[in-house]
């Protein structure tokens, strides 16, 4: 079965969702059980942009808005999308009457101007927007007015997303870090066993919006009364559990196994074309990174190809492309890609002598959880040796990976990925709170101009700008392109493959 993520349209992107049996042949009832990659570091999406605890939480908190089939902004917690003023500034949010959260308290304005001043203050996203807002305030306990300094094209799609999310929470639940997970979404959490699981249940009091399932967006239909999420760190091992019949889905498995789930009765394999691309984050806030020339060496020393021939095999499940977006979005554009994939080993070894390079070891934070970015961080080891770099490869679990990330003393370069997202303004490395600190004073003027902007040619073009800036600077090594491999048990039914995998509006077979 074929999932494909592509782009049409001019500003967003359109996923091709699976087909979906229709409601009234699924059966209410049942517990699914989801092999993760890990263990999530918190709860708390507002404080972290890991896409597997956006994956997780996404089931028990809701964001005013999100994403239909076609990745266009539609409403969840608010009533409709919200009403801009001529001048961009002023943002009028209408909320949805009788959302209640999971201690059984009405869901009011007073709610939602409380989270997202949580949400400027924590979250990465949040904080990419903070300093332009005037005022968050309640018009009345239905309506919610956000007023901005200057226009901000980006900020409907930033309400949306779904990790360093802004979440609604009760108004006297606002600690940090959370004291309770209590959200509206359509599932609660029962209990969580560190390493063990993640149990939710079906909360009772749920309203769904009315009409069908459209994506993300749509009705949310609570056919299963539990989901439990199972930490499974070892790729070989969620296969292999999959192959058993041990879980209803498991997440992102190596894509050399996609053939041994092919024709099996407990499992059938689920493939998401360009699905997202791989990244190597620079640290640009201390240690030997923090020079231009060094990063630059890095960039002239790694081979891209073959990164992504290790990591994923077969050319049919990877692209070599420097390029921020793939070439069916409207905001390709190549751009400063001549840097990118040189695997040239005297020009790095130049470089880094002029950086002053000390013979210190690069410290790369990768994991084992995603094994394609553990086969990347080898080749890349082997490269970077080749020009005369020491390395020190350390191998963690992910939750380890996103605490360390954050403590800029110890790491030099992290692995990461990302899906491609409808708006650029949403790419995780962007703004200057991300792990990698990119805070240049060119990239700011841009991003800057790039929000600002409403005339979306004008927008594409400033968004080249940035691209040739990432290339100039080399805050992050894009590495390539690449498929997502998954696995689901014949019996999961109305389930629809996504970037991030939900499981409401999904059932199981009796």
């Amino acid at each position: 079965m074929l999932r494909t993520l592509r782009y049409v349209g001019a500003a967003v992107a359109a996923l091709t969702f699976g087909s979906m049996q229709p409601a009234e042949a699924q059966q209410r009832g049942g517990a699914a059980t989801v092999a993760t990659i890990g263990e999530p570091n918190t709860l708390d999406p507002m404080v972290s942009a890991g896409d597997l605890l956006g994956m997780i939480t996404q089931h028990f908190y809701e964001t005013l808005y999100t994403f239909d089939k076609n990745w266009e902004l539609t409403p969840l917690l608010a009533e409709k999308l919200p009403e801009v003023s001529a001048d961009g500034k002023v943002y009028t949010i209408p909320l949805r009457q009788g959302v209640t959260f999971h201690n059984s308290q009405p869901m009011t304005a007073k709610d939602v101007v409380a989270s997202l001043k949580r949400w400027t203050d924590l979250a990465s996203r949040g904080k990419l927007v903070a300093g332009n807002i005037q005022a968050i305030e309640a018009i009345d306990d239905n309506t919610v007015r956000l007023t901005l300094k200057e226009p901000f094209a980006a900020l409907t799609a930033l309400l949306a997303f779904n990790n360093s999310a802004a979440v609604v929470m009760p108004a006297d639940h606002m600690e940090n870090p959370i004291k309770e997970v209590i959200g509206t979404g359509p599932y609660r959490l029962k209990e969580r066993k560190a390493d063990q699981y993640i149990q939710l249940v079906r909360f009772d009091g749920y309203k769904p919006r009315e009409g069908e399932p459209n994506g993300f967006g749509g009705a949310r239909k609570q056919y299963l009364d539990e989901i439990r999420f199972v930490p499974v760190p070892d790729a070989n091992t969620r296969v292999e559990g999959a192959l058993a019949g041990q879980f209803d889905y498991a997440d992102l498995l190596p894509v050399e196994a996609y053939d041994r789930l092919r024709g099996q009765s407990k499992t059938e394999p689920l493939m998401l074309e360009s699905f997202g691309w791989a990244m190597f984050i620079m640290n640009n806030k201390q240690g030997m990174m923090t020079k231009l020339d060094l990063r630059k060496a890095v960039q002239a020393a790694l081979n891209a190809e073959d990164m992504l021939a290790a990591a994923f095999g077969k050319p049919e499940f990877y692209s070599v492309d420097g390029a921020m977006y793939p070439k069916s979005y409207v905001w390709r554009t190549e751009v400063g890609t001549e840097a990118y994939n040189q695997g040239d080993a005297d020009k790095a070894a130049a470089l880094a002598k002029k950086a002053g390079y000390d013979g210190s070891p690069i410290r790369i934070l990768t994991s084992r959880q995603y094994e394609f970015h553990y086969k990347m961080a080898q080749v890349a080891a082997e490269y970077l040796k080749a020009a005369g770099f020491k390395v020190d490869l350390q191998v963690v679990d992910w939750a380890t990976l996103v605490q360390r990330r954050a403590e800029p003393a110890v790491w030099d370069i992290f692995i990461t990925h990302s899906p491609f997202l409808p708006e650029p303004a949403l790419i995780a490395p962007l703004p200057d709170t991300y792990p990698g600190w990119w805070a240049s004073e060119t990239k700011n003027k841009l991003l800057t101009a790039f929000n600002t902007e409403m005339d979306q040619k004008k927008r594409i073009a400033i968004w080249a700008d940035i691209q040739k800036l990432i290339y100039e600077e080399v805050p992050f090594y894009k590495v390539g392109d690449f498929n997502a491999l998954t696995a689901k048990s014949p019996r999961l039914q109305g389930f629809t493959a996504s970037p991030w995998p939900y499981f409401w509006n999904a059932s199981l077979k009796q």
